[in-house]
């Protein structure tokens, strides 16, 4: 697997949220890339180039949950971590079942992100 192929695609567009997330992913030794939305991430291959991926649910016109079933649907083995900051009727176990491999509400706790994405990567 080329170097490319380890990177770790952080999406959100909460561009505050994607810096610190992708700042925090390469201080610990992982090449992270940021994308403001699920669109940009698809629209430059971003998921043959990415070991896993980190998303927001709510963004403008692809949700993470409407990611993580493209990425499904395409039969990809890349793993989904879906993170939120507003509350809904959706729960850890509900993205679980959608094929996330985790779920973090913000502000992320970033050991624990760093230990998953350690665990799947």
């Amino acid at each position: 697997m080329g170097e490319s192929a380890r990177t770790i695609a952080v999406i959100d567009d909460d561009l505050l949220v994607l810096e610190s997330l992708v700042n925090l992913l390469a201080s610990c030794g992982h090449k992270a890339e940021g994308y403001y939305s699920a669109k940009q991430f698809l629209s430059v291959d971003g998921l043959s180039k990415s070991s896993c991926i980190v998303t927001d649910v709510e963004m403008p016109d692809m949700s993470g949950l409407g990611l993580l079933h493209y990425v499904r649907s395409v039969n990809s083995p890349v793993p989904v971590v879906i993170i939120t900051g507003k509350p809904s009727e959706n729960s850890e176990a509900f993205y679980l079942e959608q094929g996330a491999i985790g779920f973090f509400r913000k502000p992320v706790d970033g050991d624990a992100l760093v230990d998953l994405i350690k665990s799947v990567c």
